[in-house]
């Protein structure tokens, strides 16, 4: 299903100079050894030399590794994970309980998305793969007899979603090569990818993915996603290119549609926050409209959805503040039960096998980096499929956070309201108060998910530094009210989430708040520079990665295709263009006083490394330092290990210097 659906664009030209060039950088002959080799990819400017000692202490950390579940073969033959080999994430196969994992992509590029024809005969499957991070997607048809992967869409436009029909023969999915702006529909046979056929335009702006097929063969599920708090379901004939618009009637609710219940198809599961504030599983009746509330008694949002081949069975996973559980249903009485023995966390790729009697899923928490397991629905007996690489570090010493609520500046029913956020406290010993990074996260429909992270297992665990990370207004998971609370002329009720956490660390005797870092990326990148700008004096550095410098060169500047999406959420600039530019870091770089470290991939097709460049070039002015990484070969984030390593290794640089201040 689609779930608070991140989108995309364009690149900016970096005008900038490599590390050798930059204070500090001259350093003799006879010292290079003692520095980390810099990437070809990337180039820094003012960024000093990484010591080799920093990468030695990293490098446990850095080779941690995981085994993502892709799908599972339906001749109950093994599943596909996604797992790290050499530099990029690829594809592997496993066919037993902790059996040997057999590789079967090898590109520069990482692999993570793949979908297994549903015909047994079929032995194939079908997979995404990008080049540079730009984000235009291709599908692969991979042949598991002979190894073969052929590319079947036109190398150039960006596709997405990938749903086999019942009978296994084709597949739907959205792409934009019509117009380059607008996702279309289209069915195709990945065997004859020449008789692709378009079946459904798209009316405006939104992304259109595929989420279902009857089990006619014939009728398509389809969502359009307008914004985080807008989306319809249209039922497409994929014979006639007949639409419908099968939406319930209500203002501006998500109506996911997933799943038929029936064999005629009469009766659909979705998934809608229609007249409640969290997304509540419901059986729609087509004929009527009517919906029943499955989960009414669930104070969460559901997740996935997944139901067994002969539709009596179904697994469907809810967010309770950050922690997904995992539950069972009969799909004709609709009781459903929480599956026992599974360790808490983060559930995630949930699979059933062609009989129904076996269930896959990924778990991944702050002790565990992720990892697939099978669960017996007859003896309830968990098995373990992976254990991925832990680099001979002690898994279970790592910080299990805590879920904290901290007071804000508003109130609710005359109470403060209360920011939900999770605190690492720091496992080591020490008679000083232990300096804080609060990490914000992206989105801004996102939210903070106490996953396993390396960064933060080195930091609290090596370093001594305590990690916040909230869930400020805005995050999803919280109800659809606390979603809208950020948008457009309310953006800075954000920010302000950020100075009620400041005061929280300050009242509290074990954090330091003369020693405070604010770190993010993407929206959170954002909100990296907005805290900069109303906080300085409070904090002591910042590291902003692919994040926005100013939302209205960014709305101009971001792809046709995401435009209208985030001005739904950030604003038109066309319409508040003057409030916007008054409010974005940009404009106000002059108060940005304490060190800040920019982090961009040039081919960053969400947020364009002029975002960076403007921030990096306007807080110059002030005389503080700011450092700069760019990496050539990525975009929105880094995907390749030696990039993501080295760019870790300059955060600790950073760190170390301005708020461990040991250097």
């Amino acid at each position: 299903m689609i779930k608070r659906i991140t989108i995309a664009f364009l690149l900016g030209t970096a005008l900038l100079i490599s590390w050798a060039c930059g204070p500090g950088a001259q350093e003799s002959t006879e010292k290079k050894d003692a520095y980390v080799p810099v990437p070809e990819t990337i180039i820094n400017e003012n960024v000093p030399p990484i010591p080799v000692e920093i990468s030695e202490k990293l490098k446990q950390y850095s080779e941690l590794n995981s085994a993502g579940i892709v799908d599972w073969d339906p001749r109950d033959n093994g599943m596909i994970v996604a797992t790290r080999r050499g530099e990029t994430t690829q594809l592997c196969r496993v066919d037993k309980p902790m059996g040997e994992l057999k590789q079967l992509t090898d590109y520069k590029e990482p692999v993570t998305t793949a979908v297994f024809s549903p015909d047994p005969s079929g032995n194939y499957f079908v997979f995404s793969k990008d080049v540079g991070g730009a984000e235009n997607y291709q599908l692969f048809k991979y042949r598991l007899d002979t190894g073969e992967a052929v590319m079947i869409t036109d190398g150039k436009s960006r596709h997405m979603g990938m749903v086999f029909n019942p009978a296994g023969d084709k597949i739907a999915y959205s792409g934009n090569s019509r117009t380059g702006m607008l996702f279309d529909i289209y069915v195709m046979d990945p065997g004859k990818p020449a008789e692709a056929k378009l079946i459904y335009q798209a009316q405006r702006p939104a992304y259109l993915m595929p989420t279902g097929w009857l089990p006619d063969n014939r009728h398509l599920l389809v969502v359009e996603y307008l914004s985080a708090n807008e989306a319809n379901t249209i039922l497409v004939d994929t014979e006639t290119g007949k639409s419908e618009n099968i939406t319930p009637k209500s203002d501006t609710a998500l109506f996911f549609a997933l799943q038929a219940s029936s064999e005629d198809g009469a009766f659909l599961f979705g998934i809608t926050d229609r007249d409640t504030e969290f997304q509540k599983l419901v059986r729609f009746e087509r004929a009527t409209s009517a919906i029943e509330t499955v989960t009414r008694d669930i104070p969460w949002d559901v997740e996935e959805v997944r139901v067994t081949n002969d539709r009596k069975k179904m697994a469907f996973s809810t967010n309770e503040g950050g922690i997904n559980r995992l539950y069972l249903m009969d799909m004709e009485t609709l009781k459903y039960e929480p599956v026992p023995n599974l360790p808490g966390g983060l559930l995630r790729n949930i699979r059933f096998d062609s009989t129904g009697k076996r269930l896959f899923v990924n778990i991944n928490n702050a002790r565990m980096n992720s990892d697939a397991f099978e669960f017996d629905l007859g003896t309830e007996e968990l098995k373990r499929w992976t254990r991925s690489d832990t680099a001979g570090l002690d898994l279970e010493a790592f910080v299990m956070p805590e879920l904290i609520e901290f007071p804000t500046f508003d109130s609710v029913d005359g109470k403060p309201r209360m920011i939900p956020a999770y605190y690492y406290r720091p496992t080591t010993k020490s008679d000083k108060p232990y300096p804080v990074v609060i990490d914000i996260h992206g989105g801004p429909e996102g939210q903070f998910r106490p996953r396993f992270q390396e960064m933060f297992n080195y930091l609290t665990t090596e370093l001594g530094i305590a990690v916040i990370a909230p869930n400020v207004r805005g995050s999803s998971g919280y109800g659809k009210s606390y979603l809208l609370m950020d948008n457009w002329e309310k953006r800075e009720d954000s920010v302000k989430d950020i100075g009620a956490l400041l005061d929280w660390v300050a009242g509290r005797p074990e954090l330091d708040k003369d020693r405070v870092a604010v770190f993010g990326g993407s929206y959170g990148g954002y909100m990296v520079l907005a805290s900069m700008v109303h906080f300085s004096d409070r904090l002591a550095c910042g590291v902003d990665i692919v994040g926005i410098s100013n939302f209205v060169t960014f709305l101009e500047n971001t792809s046709a295709y995401r435009r209208d999406l985030r001005r739904a959420e950030y604003g038109d600039e066309r319409k508040i263009g003057e409030f916007l530019d008054k409010i974005s870091p940009s404009t106000n770089a002059h108060k940005i006083k304490k060190p800040l470290f920019v982090i961009q991939g040039k081919n960053d097709p969400r947020v364009p490394a002029s975002e960076a460049e403007q921030i990096v070039e306007t807080v110059r002015k002030n005389n503080v330092p700011v450092w700069y990484q760019l990496a050539t070969n990525e975009g929105h984030g880094f995907r390749k290990k030696y990039n993501r390593d080295f760019m870790y290794y300059s955060v600790i640089r950073f760190f170390q210097q301005y708020l461990l201040k040991v250097i």
